[in-house]
């Protein structure tokens, strides 16, 4: 069902409410990446162009819910917010706080020091909805939670719709998702099978190809009958791996395997890493990244695809010598001639850390939303803003 947005609404004179995704990492008090926050400049800049007041709705980190921590703060964020947007923003320590006129920004403070936020309490929705005529959902990464701020506001405001950086994720997934130009491919990594079972069932019904990467992909080899040495798999979900690679032979499915691996004894920086074939991992090593045999067939694969989605690292590519696959595949993503979209944390981080970012089709904000959309699953967010209609 089609959802309104914030662009077609009509804001002069009146106060908007955002619900923005600002929670940033922190290190002794300070901003140690705002890339969240120049993410939800649109959103603010698109309701004080159309004439409105702004007021801002985030959380930061996991604070006891109710209770006001200094170090959870989010007046770092309304700093780094006013040098960003050239104007004074407000930080309001309470609901009663939280008024702005025309041009006026306002960030109310961690919306997680007031009790009732995660288990969407209606009075404290309702109170949110109406701190403003126009309640703005554009919190893309908190959409797959149906707390207060993400849901019960959407569902009482007087008018609903969702921002900027909002519709540009729903979109992009819907190239993906819905109508994908094919062949579609997935690149799926991360440590274990059992976060992402239904991810990958769900995935192998709508892609051509679905590598996996990382710990998923030793549980795939060790279902394929390949020794994994003291590598990180799942042994007690083998027999899962197998009933979803039987599932792919059936579809006619591609799901590749690595051809070749980098073993090393541990996982620490330094350590002698050696490329082996698959079949040769030694009882005493640990599979950590794949190997340029597995490389050169992926960007094969990736030379013809014409959509991508990536979620997940395929090896441990923060600890040096085992990054070279996921750079390798992240340079192939960047050649490739189709639509990528990346998403989760991992990939985001690795892909913006070799410069490649903008090479990208679409770099995702959202890591838990983002796998819960691959997944098939309705994210509260967007249940609530379809159920306002359009």
């Amino acid at each position: 069902m089609p959802i309104r947005l914030l662009q077609d609404m009509e804001c002069s004179g009146k106060t908007v409410v955002i619900r923005q995704d600002l929670n940033v990492p922190m290190k002794d008090g300070r901003i140690t990446n705002d890339k969240r926050i120049r993410a939800a400049l649109p959103g603010i800049r698109m309701a004080l162009d159309k004439g409105a007041g702004v007021i801002l709705l985030s959380h930061l980190g996991r604070p006891t819910e109710g209770v006001v921590e200094e170090k959870f703060s989010l007046a770092p964020v309304a700093a780094h917010l006013s040098g960003l947007l050239g104007r004074p923003v407000k930080l309001a320590a309470d609901l009663d706080a939280a008024k702005a006129a025309p041009g006026e920004v306002v960030l109310l403070e961690n919306i997680r020091f007031f009790k009732g936020e995660k288990k969407n309490d209606p009075a404290l929705a309702a109170r949110l909805a109406a701190l403003g005529d126009i309640y703005v959902m554009d919190a893309f990464g908190a959409a797959h939670r149906a707390h207060a701020s993400t849901e019960g506001a959407v569902r009482a405001a007087r008018v609903a719709c969702a921002g900027p950086l909002m519709a540009a994720e729903l979109a992009a997934f819907a190239r993906v998702l819905d109508a994908p130009a094919r062949p579609l491919m997935a690149i799926i990594g991360g440590s274990k099978v059992s976060t992402k079972l239904g991810l990958l069932d769900n995935l192998l019904g709508k892609v051509d190809t679905l590598i996996v990467g990382g710990g998923i992909a030793n549980t795939f080899l060790a279902a394929a009958g390949y020794g994994v040495g003291t590598s990180l798999y799942e042994p007690e979900l083998v027999d899962d791996a197998k009933k979803v690679m039987a599932k792919a032979r059936e579809l006619g499915k591609a799901l590749p395997l690595p051809v070749d691996v980098v073993t090393a004894r541990e996982l620490a920086p330094g350590q002698t890493a050696t490329v082996r074939d698959v079949d040769k991992v030694p009882a005493d090593e640990m599979i950590l990244d794949v190997g340029p045999k597995t490389v050169e067939l992926y960007a094969g694969l990736l030379q013809k695809a014409a959509t991508v989605v990536w979620n997940g690292p395929v090896g441990a590519f923060e600890t040096d010598p085992f990054g070279a696959g996921t750079r390798a595949l992240a340079e192939a993503l960047a050649a490739s001639p189709a639509f990528v979209v990346v998403g989760g944390g991992d990939s985001v981080a690795a892909v913006e850390s070799y410069g490649l970012a903008d090479k990208m089709g679409y770099i995702s904000t959202g890591g838990g939303a983002s796998l819960e959309l691959l997944e098939g699953k309705v994210l509260p967010s967007v249940a609530a803003l379809q159920d306002r209609g359009a």
